[in-house]
């Protein structure tokens, strides 16, 4: 049976830590999304995370870090990283950076690949990972493909049962997972929008960010968050609507009507006043929302693609995409 335990209470610490030390992986609140954490060093707690999920093993995990000190021991940072880390950490941004030569990040949790990604929590999780004392791997925690929790009761929803920990912080601040770059000498790509906006990037360090064509066929993945299909609900996904098929639940924005909407199986709005940080906040929650009411599909009223905006397009695009065969 899988314990929920709020992160305020006394011995939620010590709770976690012990079935960490044990290889297990523990559900914990990010400010992004919740995440499903286990010891990014060992194969076995790495492999349980791939099990839980039901996740590739091609495609590679986030290793979570308490600070820039513990960062240094695994990754190696250019002038420009850290610059990126000075003014985004801790915070919704997931630096690609070379491996180091002390790093102890299990090739497992790289997918064997020469690099890692990296990043620095805000809150409860940057907590945890200091008193751990080594980086944590942690994936969103959801089986594989499907949307993301920012709730401890969506976690439970799809993993009761099949861990032994959910550590509850109430509802994810951001509610869309971290910005990933990969950081070149002085050059950056972005693998992933997300909780920081590519403008906010690039006005801080002053270069301008490339967005690489996504990976096709059988080329490798380099981080997490780029299969095609990802983010999915039961019900198919149709975007950018302005009419309404009966029987379809309705996701709006801005409180603009949809025509038909009279007819949808169910209707909210990820922002009646526009605000993309709301919108961002809302999308995973009423995805889930949108999809428990067993609509004939999900249809998505139209987001601008500016700002959050970018990394909420992303996730619906991939949420709408073909599935892969079972």
């Amino acid at each position: 049976m899988t314990r929920i335990l709020a992160i305020s209470d006394p011995g939620t610490l010590a709770d976690a830590l012990a079935v960490l030390r044990r290889g297990q992986p523990v559900a914990v609140p990010t400010e992004t999304v919740y995440g499903l954490a286990a010891d990014a060093t060992d194969p076995a707690a790495i492999t349980s995370i791939y099990e839980t999920k039901g996740r590739p093993r091609f495609n590679p995990l986030i290793a979570h870090v308490a600070d820039i000190d513990m960062a240094k021991l695994h990754v190696q940072f250019s002038p420009l990283a850290e610059q990126l880390a000075e003014a985004f950490w801790p915070g919704p941004l997931t630096l690609v950076l070379p491996l180091s030569e002390t790093s102890q990040i299990h090739p497992l949790a790289t997918a064997g690949l020469g690099t890692a990604a990296i990043r620095m929590p805000q809150g409860f999780a940057r907590e945890l990972i200091a008193g751990f004392g080594k980086p944590l791997a942690a994936p969103s925690a959801n089986r594989s493909g499907r949307v993301s929790p920012t709730t401890a009761q969506h976690v439970a929803d799809d993993l009761d049962g099949r861990i032994e920990l959910i550590l509850d912080g109430g509802r994810c601040r951001v509610g869309v997972e971290s910005t990933i770059l990969a950081v070149n000498g002085s050059q950056l790509q972005l693998l992933r929008p997300g909780g920081i906006p590519v403008e906010m990037i690039e006005a801080a360090t002053g270069k301008s960010v490339d967005r690489p064509a996504p990976p096709a066929g059988d080329a490798a993945v380099i981080a997490p968050g780029m299969l095609a299909s990802h983010y999915a609900p039961d019900a198919r996904v149709r975007l950018n609507v302005s009419e309404i098929m009966p029987g379809e639940a309705l996701i709006k924005f801005g409180a603009l009507p949809v025509e038909g909407e009279d007819q949808a199986k169910a209707v909210m709005d990820l922002s009646p006043t526009g605000d993309l940080r709301e919108a961002a906040a809302n999308l995973f929650g009423m995805l889930k929302q949108a999809d428990a009411s067993a609509p004939r599909g999900i249809a998505v009223a139209a987001v601008p693609e500016h700002g959050l905006g970018e990394a909420i397009n992303d996730r619906l695009k991939r949420a709408a995409a073909p599935r892969p065969p079972v």
